[in-house]
């Protein structure tokens, strides 16, 4: 959007008082706001231009849909057998059932089980809760910490059981005794457990220990200590054996996963360099990704113990060496018209406005000007894009050398990992179109001023743009160079993250196992404050909840008249899957309960099956171990629904394993029902929890998401402003100021990303009042995007186009405070205003302060401004049009009129959400007026 467009949004100064009837608002000379009649807002019209916005999870059929549920299953299990037979996912399989298959089968012979005990199944479930199926570094962290994590659980259990024993008194209320034990200690586990998600395996061991040794053959008489020593033995058994396959089995030591990520970074910064070509959203969402995935990459690498050629340090600069490129990338408008045939007569230049306007030719003069750049600048600009992608091939080529897995994931053998010469030929293209750049500024055929040339602008702001990414792309190249140089070696390193950081992140195998994708004060109250407010937060609620849930089940341990059924069917099974199945953040919803509630019945109905097809046969429950686990393994280790995996695995697991103890006159059908039962109950009590408490939304929490991103929207426009834009004369931006700036982009980048997860997630909750329409969040989130691409053009704009004929000017600043202040404060006031309303889903005031008028008063202004001061002598030495200053200026006001223009439609989208108020009482008169004619109130009859 230009400033021009201001034109028909923003009336002459004797006319303000027509459009704005009249209405302004003066606070105490500090804002002064005038409210505009905006178009309104129709919601099927707006809504029809949006559809590209949604997420490409819209793509496929709607999760909750009959119709397509059996052929989306058939379609998930060719893409499932695919992905087994051609890619890694197929050896992640194997190392995950040959643990499994290993213990279980070991289980099954009458030795080992005699000597392991009754719980010997506990060697098998060890595995599956930390299942071989990771790197290494992974795996043995995850064995230290579930080992640690079941000796504290069996260590609480242990002093509940003497504290429940040690006198009469307390024999006759162990019940009581144990339940308390086992409330503290779940929900002192499950707030570690939601807020240092480091500790996710420790406190998951921790939970099923405590939960075993308090509810497992419990009585007000003895405590039967063996059990300890039935579980402890064959978990550690279960872990080494994990340990084994994943050391043996073809091992990785997370060198592999760090070749996927920057195979895939390369790969997509490749395509972006196919220039030119239309603005393409799903290649800059990519884009984004890999800002993120390169970021998670190293991240992981540091968390865990790797054997691999690379360094963390060349990682971490690698990682901001690539995030820089993909920056670059993303502030290049792709769709220029540099590289068209310009000499052609027949057809004439037109200016691009929106979509809905028509094309106008330019003048001559605008013609040869545009003319004269494109030819100059197209020849030079189109041999660095080649020397880019040259570059950039090479540089892929030789890291994935250096990763070793160059074989597996490409290049192709027949490009080079050269790099020296490919640097040569881009600094030698950067040396040329360096020279044919100032040649043409120097010109004397350039205009005085470049603001009535915007084709000409675009056309310089575009390879400028292309010049910045070619820069970047130099200083990966070099690093490159220098990592493929002297990583000829493998090297052992060691987990180095720091540690206030680990504890609030996890690795990748653990993030996708427990599901949910989606941290110095002086003054004691202030902290008594931050400690209160923080046992307010969802940590205290899932504590809470889960001590509900797990003391509930758990009540029939402690009835001394239950304890026969409760130990023989092994019961308590039921409080360790409600531990196991409870989340922080994400409750389940109908497609869930139901799945998971069949995979347990599923489980403990096949293990039945099992056991009945030969009376126990091992060699025959270990057939249908196979049959049923290799599928269920795969849904728990790699699949987009792990917790329903992992139901079915334990399900199966403790039943058939459990059944060996079978004696009487009871059928195996009966006892298989009741154990089965146990499972049942404690899968799908959680999630019907989690819909009563504090219940998960996910279109809720889009909307509290969205909100954040508008109120983070404010801040980071504030702080463009205060310190790019009207910074005080000596306060400069410093590389510092742009290095925290970068930061803080990265990680709006990838809140981008968890919104587009959220607006998915929408689609599997069921809604009884009315279809969840999920195309406004995705237009407002496009706008905010939008909106945040604007601001960072801005923030790259300001740091070449320096006023200071203006900034460093007193009297120049003091006539255009006002102006600046009004054009600031709109903006900022009108998105604390719309954040506000969609967190609190309250309707948005029909007339918000105009940021077009403020925009365009501040414009006007600053250009009387600029006249007056044009005879000044130090005007003059500035030479403005031989800088690219003045080239900059045009980027830089139309970024923050773009900024202007996305606020419209963040307020339009807005309101389509939550709605828009209207006016009340006295006042509904003058709104039913608003289709009159614009006159005067003293000029109407």
């Amino acid at each position: 959007m230009s400033i021009g467009q201001t034109h028909g949004w923003v009336p002459n100064n004797h006319h303000t008082g027509i459009h704005s009837y009249g209405v302004s608002e003066v606070r105490d000379g500090f804002f002064d706001a005038l409210f505009l009649k905006g178009p309104p807002v129709e919601k099927d019209e707006v809504i029809d231009q949006e559809t590209a916005a949604l997420p490409v999870g819209f793509e496929k059929s709607h999760p909750l849909s009959p119709k397509a549920f059996f052929p989306r299953q058939v379609h998930e299990l060719r893409s499932v057998v695919r992905r087994v037979t051609t890619t890694r996912a197929g050896i992640k399989l194997l190392k995950s059932f040959t643990a499994f298959f290993i213990a279980y089968v070991l289980c099954l012979v009458p030795a080992i089980r005699d000597w392991l005990g009754r719980y010997d199944y506990f060697m098998v479930v060890s595995i599956i809760i930390n299942h071989p199926a990771r790197t290494f570094g992974s795996q043995v962290d995850g064995a230290v910490l579930t080992v640690l994590g079941a000796v504290c659980g069996l260590a609480w259990g242990t002093l509940g059981l003497l504290l429940s024993t040690c006198t009469p008194a307390a024999s006759a209320g162990y019940g009581g005794i144990l339940a308390m034990f086992l409330a503290l200690f779940m929900a002192a586990t499950s707030y570690i457990r939601s807020f240092f998600i480091r500790f996710y395996q420790a406190v998951l061991a921790a939970g099923i220990a405590v939960a075993f040794t308090t509810l497992a053959e419990v009585g007000p008489q003895t405590i039967q200590w063996d059990k300890l020593r039935n579980y402890a033995v064959p978990w550690l058994l279960g872990q080494a054996i994990a340990l084994v396959v994943n050391v043996v089995l073809f091992p990785d030591a997370g060198n592999r996963p760090l070749a996927v990520v920057i195979d895939n970074s390369f790969r997509t910064m490749q395509e972006a360099l196919l220039i030119p070509r239309p603005r393409n959203t799903m290649l800059r969402r990519r884009l984004n990704r890999t800002f993120m995935d390169i970021a998670l990459a190293y991240r992981d690498m540091r968390l865990d113990i790797t054997v691999t050629r690379f360094h963390p340090t060349d990682v971490r600069e690698l990682r901001n060496l690539v995030q820089g490129v993909v920056r670059a990338f993303l502030s290049m408008e792709t769709d220029t018209q540099l590289f068209e045939d310009w000499n052609a007569e027949d057809e004439p230049i037109a200016t691009k406005q929106s979509s809905k306007a028509s094309a106008v030719r330019m003048t001559a003069e605008f013609q040869d000007l545009s003319r004269q750049v494109a030819n100059s600048l197209s020849g030079p600009t189109r041999e660095v894009l080649q020397s880019m992608a040259e570059g950039m091939s090479r540089c892929h080529a030789a890291l994935m050398n250096v990763s070793s897995c160059r074989q597996y994931f490409g290049p192709e053998p027949e490009i080079s990992s050269d790099i020296p010469p490919a640097l040569a030929r881009l600094k030698i293209a950067l040396d040329a179109f360096d020279l044919v750049e100032s040649r043409l500024l120097g010109s004397n055929d350039t205009p005085e001023s470049y603001s009535e040339h915007p084709e000409t602008v675009k056309l310089f702001v575009f390879t400028r743009h292309v010049r910045e990414a070619a820069a970047m792309l130099v200083n990966l190249m070099v690093k490159v160079d220098e990592i493929a140089s002297r990583s000829n070696h493998w090297r052992l390193n060691l987990p180095s993250y720091p540690l206030s950081k680990a504890i609030s992140r996890t690795n990748a195998q653990v993030r996708h196992d427990r599901s949910g994708v989606t941290a110095g004060i002086d003054k004691l109250g202030y902290r008594i404050w931050t400690i209160i407010h923080r046992l307010q937060g969802f940590e205290s609620r899932f504590a809470l909840k889960v001590a509900i849930v797990t003391s509930l089940l758990a009540i029939p341990a402690w009835l001394y008249e239950n304890y026969n059924w409760w130990n023989n069917y092994e019961a308590w099974w039921a409080a360790c899957m409600g531990w196991i199945m409870m989340h922080p953040r994400v409750g389940g919803n109908v497609q869930d309960l139901i799945t998971r509630a069949f995979v347990a019945i599923l489980g403990a109905a096949w293990a039945g099956a099992s056991y009945a097809a030969a009376d126990g046969n091992p060699y025959v429950m270990a057939v249908f171990a196979a049959i049923y686990m290799i599928p269920m393994l795969f849904r728990f280790t790699q699949s987009s629904h792990p917790r329903s995996g992992l139901v079915g695995c334990l399900s199966f697991t403790v039943v058939s394993l459990s059944l060996r103890d079978h004696v009487g006159p009871s059928s195996v059908a009966l006892i298989a029902i009741y154990k089965g039962l146990a499972f049942f109950i404690g899968t799908i009590a959680p999630i019907i929890v989690n819909w009563i408490l504090w219940p998960f939304v996910a279109r809720h929490e889009l909307r509290y998401a969205l909100s954040s991103m508008l109120f983070f929207m404010s801040t980071i426009y504030r702080n463009v402003v205060a310190n790019y834009v009207y910074f005080d004369e000596g306060e400069d931006p410093t590389p510092d100021d742009v290095t925290r700036s970068e930061m803080l982009e990265s990680r709006m980048r990838e809140g981008f990303v968890r919104i587009r997860q959220l607006l998915v997630m929408t689609r599997h909750e069921p809604r009884l009042r009315a279809p969840f329409d999920p195309l406004p969040y995705a237009a407002l989130a496009a706008a905010c995007e939008r909106f945040f691409e604007y601001l960072i053009a801005v923030r790259q704009s300001a740091l070449f186009y320096n006023p200071n004929f203006i900034r460093d000017n007193p009297v120049a600043a003091d006539k255009l405070l006002h102006y600046r202040r009004d054009a600031v404060a709109t903006i900022l006031g009108n998105l604390y205003i719309l954040a506000g309303a969609l967190r609190a889903q309250r309707k948005v005031p029909r007339y918000l302060p105009s940021a077009a008028a403020a925009r365009k008063r501040l414009t006007l202004k600053t250009a009387e401004v600029s006249k007056e001061m044009a005879g000044s002598p130090e005007y003059c030495q500035l030479e403005r049009q031989k800088t690219w200053s003045d080239i900059y200026s045009y980027s830089y006001n139309e970024s923050l009129t773009g900024c202007v223009a996305q606020l419209e439609e963040l307020e339009k989208f807005t309101k389509i959400i939550v709605g828009e108020k209207a006016f009340e009482g006295t006042f509904k008169d003058m709104e039913d007026s608003d289709d009159e004619p614009d006159t005067p109130p003293n000029e109407r009859r």
